[in-house]
């Protein structure tokens, strides 16, 4: 499953007009990685939302930024297999 998500998260940043080459699980969403700002990680969220179903709170804005690819797909995965 993780990995089912870490392509629909890399086809949506590529959608959302961010360079994807070279995107790896250790590269940060926020400031030195992707560089997604606020508003584009709320879109992320949202896509990630409707495709898998989970949710995520207005408060885990600022620690999602913060998480690296891999740690935001399993986190994913995680809340996915939850909900099993």
């Amino acid at each position: 499953m993780k990995d089912e998500v870490r392509e629909f998260v890399i086809a949506s940043l590529q959608d959302m007009n961010y360079d994807v080459e070279g995107i790896e699980d250790s590269t940060t969403l926020g400031p030195a990685g992707v560089d997604l700002e606020s508003l584009a990680l709320a879109d992320l969220s949202v896509r990630v939302e409707d495709k898998f179903g989970v949710r995520f709170g207005d408060d885990e804005t600022e620690s999602l930024a913060l998480m690296t690819v891999g740690e935001f797909t399993s986190e994913v995965a995680s809340r996915l297999a939850q909900q099993v």
